[in-house]
């Protein structure tokens, strides 16, 4: 199924929406047409491309986001798929300080590991293997969570969610 970008006024991005509900949108002059995907709507009367990212005409206050809910796909997606320790594809999720020794499931503390890092850290902190993070694992952007949410993302939706690459 097809679906658009929903931007703000002000260029945020807000949610993910069905082609059907942007066509409506932009139909009503609720919104405007900013980028067109492949694909058409066809009426009667008209035509219409099928919009890919739509920006609402008037401004919507957005009650205030407090942080990207975590998820696997979520941290595979801030993690680029590779693991932290070695840079192959990741399969699982490790903990960084290890639950049984009091680790939390946070952002700070979850990143993505291939299979062999995994079982070869274990239950041990990294100071007690051979093992270095890459990079430090931090919270992401308020917008990862349209994506993460996502099992495909358009291309041409990376320029407003600030993603270098959303195809990762």
């Amino acid at each position: 199924m097809a679906a658009a970008l929903l931007l703000n006024a002000t260029f945020e991005p807000l949610c993910v929406v069905p082609a059907r509900r942007a066509v409506v949108l932009v139909l009503r002059s609720k919104a405007e047409v900013i980028e067109a995907g492949e694909g058409v709507f066809r009426s009667e009367r008209a035509v219409l491309q099928t919009p890919s990212v739509i920006r609402l005409t008037h401004y919507v206050r957005v009650p205030y986001r407090n942080s990207v809910p975590l998820s696997r796909r979520a941290v595979f997606f801030r993690d680029e798929h590779r693991c932290q320790y070695c840079g192959r594809a990741a399969e699982n999720l490790d903990h960084i300080i290890p639950k049984s020794r009091g680790g939390r499931h946070t952002w700070d503390n979850v990143v993505a590991c291939c299979r062999p890092c995994n079982s070869g850290k274990g239950d041990r902190l990294l100071s007690e293997c051979s093992l270095q993070l890459r990079r430090v694992p931090a919270p992401p952007s308020a917008s990862l969570w349209i994506v993460a949410a996502m099992s495909t993302v358009d291309p041409l939706w990376s320029e407003y969610l600030g993603q270098a690459d959303p195809a990762a």
